[in-house]
């Protein structure tokens, strides 16, 4: 992996056009938000726990794929240098994310238990400091919108100098150049647009890690943990967003494999390496979501504690102790069997496939979180309208990576300056004062 190297001179390439595939999006779109409608007049829980816990998912999968491109820069990472692009382009999602957000924010008690307990509940009244509406809107608006902002100003980063290097290569598409033209304001030079976003890109990226930890752990306390307002759990922030990461990760192995379809130098700049690498994340994020998993069980089963054990026995019990099954299969034992060998990691085909069922069990798991807390004795624990009104955010999802990798290079055409190591850092410094006292 140390020894990986982008190409002198990276072909810009855009992710084609495709009114078919336009017209797959706007129909997932339409029916999606078609169920959600008249599933709100059938049933508004319902609807909402659906509408919910699909926002978390998808939410999710594009922040956790921004997470993982920021985290391959801060390490240096060279072997991504092809997928880099596509990591950023999830980003594209966030805008669409935030306005999907505010109407969640109008629930109130119609979605929060504790609004209804806080007047007769001695518990949840301790706990008012937090649990009040006022305060959960304000953190949500705060901390979802500076997570966001700082991904988008970090991709914005990403994208800037290739705008530099596209030009000739956009073929008079329009939006293209619209966008380069609002994406190069103030423009100062190639060499000297690198180096500035290679130092901004550097500084924010650990900053964005410390905001992402916080913002995810509120937003899992808030729209999960607290609709058992007794119970609490101090890994379930941490088994979110590294849930998120995972998804982001496998979303990224799977997008590429996709875009190797679509062009020749897709074909070639996404290799075996790139594949041996994100599968080895996703098999490594796989043992590491079943870590915190278990983590947070072992501890609740052995204390043997009512308020702790609530929220895992409900999860486990006659109703949905098959769904919770489901999600561990999906989630732990089929990647684990499938990706701890070499050839999943190398045949495209069986690496979009496992890739698949970890999103799909993400998925699941996501709905195993809310879902659960709401559910009334007697009605069903999963119906068809659920992936119907997923569809809605699928569509959003997809148009808006679609989009943003045909608008900008697909790879990312200018590659980031090289560090000297720490190491050869401090031997150049000792060379230079040694020559130094020599000719003294």
């Amino acid at each position: 992996m140390a020894g990986m190297h982008a190409p002198s001179e990276v072909q810009v390439r855009y992710l084609p056009r495709s009114s078919t595939a336009n017209m797959i999006v706007g129909a997932m779109f339409v029916i999606g938000l078609g169920a959600f409608v008249v599933r709100l007049g059938q049933d508004s829980a319902s609807a909402w726990t659906s509408y919910v816990s699909n926002w978390l998912f998808f939410t999710s999968i594009a922040i956790g794929g921004v997470l993982h491109a920021i985290a391959t820069w801060i390490v240096k990472a060279k072997w991504n240098w092809s997928t880099r692009r596509v990591s950023q382009s999830f980003a594209a999602f966030l805008p669409i994310s935030f306005v999907l957000l505010l109407p969640m924010l109008a629930l109130g008690g119609d979605y929060f238990p504790w609004v209804a307990l806080m007047e007769t509940d001695p518990i949840v009244q301790n706990k008012a400091a937090w649990l009040n509406l006022p305060f959960l809107v304000t953190r949500q608006i705060v901390f979802v919108g500076l997570m966001f902002g700082m991904a988008l100003y970090f991709v914005y980063h990403a994208l800037r100098p290739d705008m530099g290097l596209s030009q000739e290569a956009a073929g008079g598409d329009s939006a293209r150049s619209g966008w380069r033209e609002l994406l190069t304001q103030n423009w100062r030079g190639q060499e000297q647009e690198e180096v500035a976003s290679y130092h901004r890109m550097t500084t924010i990226a650990p900053a964005f890690v410390l905001v992402y930890a916080v913002a995810m752990t509120v937003v899992a306390y808030d729209w999960i943990m607290s609709l058992e307002p007794h119970w609490f759990s101090t890994m379930m922030g941490p088994w979110f967003f590294v849930g998120a990461l995972w998804g982001g990760t496998a979303a990224t192995a799977l997008w590429s494999v996709y875009l190797r379809t679509q062009d020749k130098a897709f074909e070639q700049g996404i290799g075996l390496q790139q594949r041996w690498d994100l599968g080895k994340l996703c098999f490594g994020l796989t043992v590491f979501w079943t870590y915190l998993f278990f983590g947070q069980y072992i501890v609740i089963w052995y204390g043997k504690l009512p308020w702790e054990q609530a929220w895992i026995i409900r999860r486990s019990g006659e109703e949905w102790g098959a769904y919770s099954a489901t999600v561990i299969v999906l989630c732990f034992v089929i990647p684990f069997a499938g990706l701890i060998g070499r050839k999943p990691k190398m045949k495209p085909a069986l690496l979009a496939t496992f890739t698949s069922v970890i999103l799909l069990g993400l998925w699941l798991e996501r709905y195993g979180m809310v879902a659960p807390s709401l559910h009334h004795e007697g009605d069903p624990i999963f119906t068809i309208w659920h992936p119907l009104i997923g569809l809605m955010f699928l569509g959003l999802y997809v148009g808006a990576v679609r989009w943003f990798l045909q608008t900008f290079p697909a790879m990312q055409v200018w590659q980031p300056m090289v560090d000297p190591e720490t190491v050869e850092a401090e031997l150049a410094d000792t060379r230079a004062g040694a020559s130094a006292k020599q000719r003294a």
